[in-house]
């Protein structure tokens, strides 16, 4: 194992931590409009998202990513692999973490809510005021864990033709006949990696207005 054998593996864990950290803010997004419908008064909303939410964490992220690459030219849409991978990532994660706000949108007290409703707050006033913060600050161990599992999910994207961590490791040991040596190295990334959100995760709980009360 070569210094520059382990500098290409460090060139390509920078697209695995780009794909996985716009996955989990386009996720995060995705999941709180699916929240948003849950709280909602319509049936149709209800279905769909609980449609979205069984599909999304009953089907292995693989299959879902292959199916994107292969469904999406079908219906002639054109899209790079690294934009599949995006869109395969961010609908998968947005499942999980609607779950995991479930949670914290149920255990914001409902004194709180009524209080908002007689200062004359609208619903989505109350909703991105009051519920979201709340929801965030009472699951964001939960979010952080969902993000390091995404990370580790990211090497499933090589199915599409991304060249990240795991795809260079495979193309090096091809390459280099050294499949011990590249694998542990990119294992090694992988957990300095996870090791840093982790870490950064536990830091925000500490500082973060409100996060370390709410973790408690």
């Amino acid at each position: 194992m070569t210094w520059q054998l382990f500098s290409l593996l460090v060139q390509a864990s920078g697209m695995t931590i780009l794909i996985s950290t716009i996955s989990i803010l386009v996720g995060l997004g995705v999941a709180i409009l699916l929240s948003a419908a849950r709280l909602s008064h319509l049936r149709v909303l209800h279905g769909f998202t609980a449609l979205f939410i069984s599909f999304f964490r009953g089907v292995p992220l693989l299959v879902q990513l292959l199916l994107l690459f292969n469904l999406l030219p079908a219906l002639g849409i054109s899209l790079s692999g690294f934009a599949t991978a995006i869109i395969g990532l961010s609908l998968c994660t947005a499942a999980y973490q609607a779950e995991n706000l479930r949670g914290g949108f149920d255990a914001v007290p409902k004194g709180l809510i009524e209080s908002a409703d007689m200062a004359g707050f609208s619903p989505a006033q109350t909703f991105l005021r009051i519920r979201i913060p709340i929801a965030l600050r009472l699951t964001f161990p939960a979010l952080v864990n969902e993000a390091i599992l995404i990370l580790k999910a990211s090497s499933l994207v090589s199915v599409v033709g991304v060249i990240e961590l795991t795809r260079m490791a495979q193309n090096l040991s091809a390459s280099t006949f050294m499949p011990v040596e590249i694998f542990a190295s990119a294992g090694l990334i992988y957990l300095v990696i996870n090791q840093v959100v982790s870490a950064i995760g536990r830091y925000a709980e500490r500082r973060l207005p409100g996060m370390g009360q709410a973790a408690r």
